[in-house]
């Protein structure tokens, strides 16, 4: 575990030092090449509840044109919501994170950024947003078996390789939040989303650990998508 977790820390450097110097002008074209392959994805068409990544200003594919599209289509849209439990019970990190439904590109345009710039809910909005598990407000991590869910999840990450593995930002709220779906109902159909500088090569794999989910498909900044095999 220890060997794995340095490993992480490495590519994770690595892979900030290469997008420092990645343009935004290069991230805009990008993100123009990644949105429009997934938009044109069958099972995007077919969601009718996912769960969208709000990004940061740099560093990442923007999903801002995804929101209003998925909110245009009709469809329901969870943002991600990260908070403290207190006490964190036995197994649970100290932090996690939720889905929360997003209403409109107004209620978009009303969040605020956090410490890391990413758009996010008010805490006096909390407790009337629907959450993707069922209900209304933050689960404190208690989840029980639902017919509520997500149909489709777009992943951000700071690498990813060609075996669909994806590496986060250290925190795991992801893989911790895929591992309660996959004990309340079902794990969505996972996308993820990286610049071309993301994506490790070929004969690099990324550090990974029996609590990591691996992606359904990979789509990068220069339009192509790839599939896991079912």
């Amino acid at each position: 575990m220890a060997a794995v977790t340095a490993l992480k820390k490495d590519v994770r450097k690595r892979i900030k030092e290469i997008l420092a110097g990645v343009s935004e002008t290069a991230i805009a074209a990008q993100t123009s090449n990644a949105v429009g392959t997934l938009l044109a994805m069958p099972e995007y068409k077919a969601a009718r509840r996912i769960s969208v990544y709000l990004s940061m200003p740099a560093g990442e594919i923007s999903t801002t044109s995804i929101v209003r599209d998925a909110l245009a289509q009709g469809k329901r849209v969870f943002i991600p919501y990260t908070y403290a439990v207190q006490p964190p019970r036995d197994g649970q990190p100290r932090f996690i994170m939720d889905m929360l439904e997003l209403r409109s590109m107004h209620d978009f345009d009303s969040l605020q950024p956090d410490k890391w710039s990413i758009p996010t809910p008010s805490p006096d909005s909390i407790p009337s947003r629907a959450n993707s598990f069922g209900g209304k407000g933050i689960t404190h991590g208690t989840v029980t078996t639902s017919s509520e869910g997500l149909d489709l999840i777009v992943m951000p990450g700071m690498a990813f390789d060609t075996r669909f593995g994806r590496l986060g930002h250290g925190k795991g709220f992801y893989d911790y939040f895929l591992g309660r779906c996959h004990n309340a109902s079902r794990v969505p159909f996972r996308i993820g989303l990286s610049l071309t500088e993301q994506l490790l090569s070929p004969d690099e794999t990324v550090p990974m650990d029996d609590s990591d989910f691996r992606l359904d498909a990979l789509v990068t900044g220069d339009g192509e998508l790839r599939r896991a095999k079912s």
